[in-house]
């Protein structure tokens, strides 16, 4: 059984790793930037029990690192890829491009486990069966319920203001949105796509944010910790009972409705296919369940 969790050198993402490895005795693979952290958690996962633990620095600012990751992983994942745990995410404060020029949060909460899951859905395909499905769990937030709807053109324009949250919250709808679509073209296919909310959680996403950051550490002894935040994304890569259950949204390890704006499947087909042009993908060249819903 191959697992890869991004952003999995620390935080929800790692205590996701971790448990997914203690669960299974998986290859647990995980992503993230910085070497130091990396090799920790390698060795994390090796004394919880994994198989293979291995880790892939890649940047998630950069499409082209993304796609250099897809390509890395498909090599390892022999036999295919059971579990896919889209983690990484950010937050800013103010306003950054990515290497290609797109507003970094969106850059990185978006369009990198977008292009990442659809490079990787033939190794997906390949792990799953009718009988015991790939599954791609999706990290959402509670914040996908702020915006009424999604505006593509404020993804990608230049706002007169930046605010931070707004922007953090549109991605985060865009995760559910992406993660429901997903489940759609794929149903029958052998894979599952759902997504989450972690809980309100003491981690580093707030990192640009001085003000957020101290925040944060005030209001600790009241937020989960990453490893009661991690739950619900173990739970959705490893329940037998899970099995088959797909397009849902998960919070405190139930299924619950998402926002009205999330459940807009005419929002969430125009992201698709403005996504694709974004990575540079090419519908044609895709998996012949993802080129149509």
């Amino acid at each position: 059984m191959n697992v890869l969790v991004t952003g999995g050198s620390g935080g929800i993402g790692l205590e996701t790793a971790l448990g997914i490895a203690r669960k299974t005795a998986a290859n647990v693979w995980v992503t993230g930037r910085n070497e130091g952290r990396l090799e920790d958690a390698v060795r994390a996962l090796k004394a919880a029990g994994a198989s293979d633990a291995r880790a892939f620095r890649a940047d998630f600012s950069s499409l082209d690192d993304v796609r250099r990751l897809a390509n890395e992983v498909s090599a390892a994942a022999e036999g295919g890829l059971d579990v896919l745990v889209n983690n990484a995410g950010l937050w800013h404060q103010e306003r950054q491009e990515s290497a290609d020029g797109f507003e970094d949060t969106f850059a990185v909460n978006h369009l990198a486990p977008f292009l990442l899951t659809l490079l990787l859905t033939p190794r997906l395909m390949e792990a799953g069966s009718p009988g015991r499905a790939a599954r791609v769990v999706n990290v959402s937030s509670r914040l996908h319920e702020r915006p009424s709807a999604l505006r593509l053109e404020e993804l990608v324009g230049q706002e007169p203001s930046y605010v931070g949250l707004s922007v953090y919250a549109r991605t985060k709808l865009c995760n559910v949105l992406f993660s429901n679509e997903l489940a759609r073209r794929l149903e029958g296919r052998g894979v599952v796509s759902n997504a989450l909310h972690p809980g309100s959680v003491q981690t580093d996403v707030t990192r640009d944010s001085f003000l957020l950051s101290i925040g944060i550490r005030i209001a600790a002894p009241f937020l989960k910790t990453a490893a009661e935040g991690a739950l619900t994304s173990i739970r959705l890569a490893t329940d037998p009972a899970l099995e088959g259950v797909t397009g849902g949204y998960f919070s405190d390890e139930a299924q619950l409705p998402p926002s009205e704006a999330a459940l807009d499947t005419g929002a969430a087909k125009e992201l698709w296919d403005r996504s694709l042009e974004w990575t540079g993908l090419d519908a044609g060249s895709l998996a012949g369940p993802l080129r149509a819903a």
